[in-house]
C-alpha cells in the first residue's frame, strides 16, 4: 500500500511544482499539501473503506481548486491550467468513480459527482456520469428529468434529451411528471427553432441547408406526447396540467384549443373540469374589437361581467353534476370572490344572503335547506356556523359541539380551526386553549399538521415566546409535523431581545430529525445561524455540512451543494 501511495504522491509533483513556480503557493504550503494528501491517500487505500474518507478527499481537492482560482484572480495569472487544475479534476473524478462504484445506491454521492462535473469537468464527461448513474438508478424519474434537462439546456442537444425521456418512459410508463417535462421540452424546442428561423428570415439568410421540420415547428411532436399521455393517465388534473404548460407558448394556440376541448369532452363528470372551465372565464378579456376598459368603474363592470359568466358555468355544472364536490367548488368560488370585495351584483346577492345579519332568518333557512341535502357536508356546517357567528347567536358554541357529533372526525379539521378562531375573539384564553387541546386529540394524521401550526401561532399571540415554547414542548413528539411548524418557533425565538442560540440549536436539530433528508434550506439556515449569531459556533459548520450531505435525498442534495457554494463565494 505504501508503494501505491508514494506513486500517487509522485503523480502530483508536476502540478505542485507548477503551483510553486508561478507563485500561487509557497514551498511551506506545498509541503503541507503533500502531507495532507498522503494522509487522504492512505485512508482511501486501506483494506476497509469508508465513504466519509472519500468525501473528505473530494472536499479537500475542491477546496484546493477554489483556493487556486482565488489566487489566480489575485495575481492576475491564468496560464498552466491544463497542468494544474485539469490534473486535479482528473484525480477527483477518479475518486468519485471509485466511490460511486462501491456505493452504487447512494444517490447523494452521485449528485455530488454531478455537481462537481458541472463546475469543473467537460460536458462530454458529465454526460457519461449521467449515463452511469441512470444505469443504476433507472427507477427514479427525477434523475431522468435532471439528465434530460441538462442535455437540453446546457448541452443544447434536444435529440439527446428526447432519447432520455423516451427511455425513462419505458421504465415509468405512468409517471405524470415525466410526460409533463417531456411535453414542455418539445414545446421549448419548437419555440427555439421558430425563433431561429425568424431571425434567419429577418436577416434574409438562406435557410435551405438547415432542417426546420414543419411538424416540429407547429408543435406536432408535443401534440403526439399529449395524446399518448392522456390515453394512459386519465385524470382531469393531469389534463389541465398539460394545458397550463401549453399556454406558456404563444405559437401553440391550436394545441391549447384541442387540449381544452378534449378536457370538456372526456372529463365532463369531474368537478375539477367544471371548476377550471368556470374560473377560466375570469381570464377571458373583452370581445375582439372592443376597447379594454380604462376607467375604474368600467374595469369593475368588466370584472362583474366575467364573474357572472363564471356563475353561469357553475349553474350549468350543478345541474349537470349535482354532487357535494361540485357544489363545494361553486361555494368556494363565491366565497373567494366575496373576500376580494367583488362588485358583482350577482355574487353579492348570493353571499350576503348567507352572511349579512340583517337577513339572518332567510340565510338560516337557505343553509338549513342545504343541510337537508348534505347533512354530512362539513361545508354546509361551516356556512351555518358562519351565519350564527355573524349574528352573534348564543347558540354558536352548542352548534360546534353538535357538528362534531354528526360529522366524521377525519373531515372536521376546518371546524376545529373555526371554533378556535371564534373562541379567541369571544371566549377566554383558557377556553380557547381547551379547544386546541381537544382538537389535537381528535385530529390525527396529515390534518393535524395545520392544527399544530395554528395552536403555536395562537400561543405566541396570546402569551408570547414563553407560551409558544411551552406549546412547542408539549407537541414536539406528536408527529406528523410541517417544516413551517419548526420555522415558526425559530422565528419567534429570533424575535426576542435575548435570542438564545441554545434554543435555536434545539429547534433546528428537531426540525432536521423530521425533514433533514428533504429540506436543503433548513441545513443552510442552520449553518448561517452558527456563523451569524453572537453565540454561534462557526467551527460547527463543517460538521453540519457533512451531516447534510449524508441525509439529503435526490435533488435536495444538489440544491444544497449549490447553495452552500454560493454562500461561501459571497463570503470570500
Amino acid at each position: 500500500m505504501a508503494e501505491i501511495i508514494q506513486e500517487r504522491i509522485e503523480d502530483r509533483l508536476p502540478e505542485l511544482e507548477q503551483l510553486e513556480r508561478i507563485g500561487l503557493f509557497s514551498r511551506a504550503e506545498i509541503k503541507a499539501i503533500i502531507k495532507k494528501a498522503s494522509d487522504l491517500e492512505y485512508r482511501i487505500q486501506r483494506r476497509t473503506l469508508f465513504k466519509e474518507d472519500f468525501i473528505n478527499y473530494v472536499q479537500y481537492e475542491i477546496n484546493l481548486l477554489e483556493l487556486i482560482q482565488r489566487r489566480r484572480v489575485r495575481i492576475g495569472y491564468s496560464f498552466k491550467k491544463d497542468e494544474i487544475e485539469d490534473s486535479i479534476v482528473h484525480r477527483v473524478r477518479g475518486v468519485f468513480r471509485r466511490a460511486s462504484a462501491k456505493w452504487k445506491d447512494d444517490v447523494q454521492l452521485w449528485l455530488s459527482y454531478i455537481v462537481f462535473c458541472k463546475k469543473w469537468a467537460t460536458k462530454v464527461q458529465l454526460s457519461k456520469v449521467f449515463s452511469a448513474m441512470l444505469a443504476i438508478h433507472s427507477n427514479k424519474p427525477a434523475l431522468w428529468i435532471m439528465a434530460a434537462k441538462w442535455e437540453m439546456e446546457d448541452r443544447l442537444s434536444s435529440e439527446s434529451a428526447r432519447q432520455l425521456f423516451l427511455r425513462a418512459l419505458r421504465f415509468h410508463p405512468e409517471c405524470p411528471k415525466l410526460y409533463q417535462e417531456y411535453f414542455r421540452m418539445e414545446l421549448m424546442h419548437a419555440e427555439k427553432l421558430r425563433k431561429e428561423k425568424q431571425e434567419f428570415e429577418k436577416a434574409k439568410m438562406d435557410v435551405g441547408n438547415l432542417e426546420y421540420a414543419e411538424e416540429i415547428l407547429t408543435g406536432e411532436l408535443a401534440r403526439i406526447i399529449y395524446k399518448n399521455a392522456v390515453s394512459i393517465i386519465k385524470s382531469a388534473e393531469f389534463h389541465v396540467s398539460l394545458l397550463s404548460i401549453a399556454r406558456l407558448f404563444d405559437f401553440a394556440k391550436d394545441l391549447q384549443r384541442e387540449i381544452y376541448d378534449d378536457l370538456q369532452a372526456v372529463h365532463t363528470d369531474d368537478p375539477f373540469t367544471w371548476d377550471y372551465v368556470a374560473r377560466r372565464e375570469l381570464e377571458i378579456e373583452s370581445q375582439p374589437g372592443e376597447e379594454p376598459p380604462a376607467m375604474k368603474q368600467a374595469k369593475a363592470a368588466e370584472v362583474g361581467r366575467r364573474e357572472e359568466r363564471c356563475c353561469a358555468v357553475y349553474e350549468e355544472a350543478v345541474k349537470t353534476l349535482s354532487t357535494e364536490a361540485m357544489w363545494k367548488c361553486y361555494i368556494n368560488f363565491c366565497m373567494e370572490r366575496f373576500a376580494k370585495k367583488t362588485n358583482s351584483r350577482l355574487l353579492r346577492e348570493k353571499i350576503e344572503l348567507l352572511l349579512h345579519r340583517d337577513f339572518f332568518k332567510e340565510a338560516l333557512e337557505v343553509v338549513e335547506a342545504g343541510m337537508e341535502l348534505f347533512r354530512d357536508s362539513v361545508t354546509m356546517w361551516q356556512m351555518k356556523l358562519r351565519v350564527l357567528i355573524d349574528s352573534k347567536s348564543p347558540d354558536t358554541a352548542m352548534l360546534f359541539e353538535e357538528a362534531f357529533v354528526h360529522l366524521k372526525p377525519q373531515i372536521c379539521l376546518p371546524l376545529w380551526i373555526s371554533w378556535a378562531e371564534w373562541s379567541e375573539g369571544a371566549k377566554s384564553q383558557e377556553d380557547t386553549e381547551a379547544i386546541f387541546k381537544k382538537a389535537i386529540l381528535a385530529v390525527t394524521g396529515a390534518d393535524s399538521v395545520t392544527l399544530k401550526e395554528k395552536y403555536l401561532d395562537w400561543a405566541y399571540r396570546s402569551g408570547g415566546c414563553k407560551k409558544a415554547r411551552a406549546v412547542f414542548k408539549s407537541l414536539q413528539e406528536s408527529r406528523p409535523f410541517s417544516v413551517d411548524f419548526f420555522r415558526k418557533i425559530i422565528q419567534f425565538e429570533k424575535e426576542q431581545e435575548s435570542c438564545k442560540m441554545v434554543n435555536l440549536r434545539e429547534y433546528y436539530e428537531r426540525a432536521l430529525r423530521e425533514f433533514g433528508s428533504v429540506d436543503s434550506d433548513l441545513w443552510m439556515d442552520y449553518i448561517k445561524e452558527e456563523l451569524n449569531h453572537p453565540h454561534g459556533r462557526p467551527e460547527n459548520c463543517g460538521q453540519i455540512y457533512w451531516r447534510a450531505m449524508k441525509m439529503l435525498q435526490g435533488e435536495s442534495a444538489e440544491q444544497f451543494v449549490a447553495k452552500h457554494a454560493m454562500h461561501q463565494a459571497g463570503h470570500l
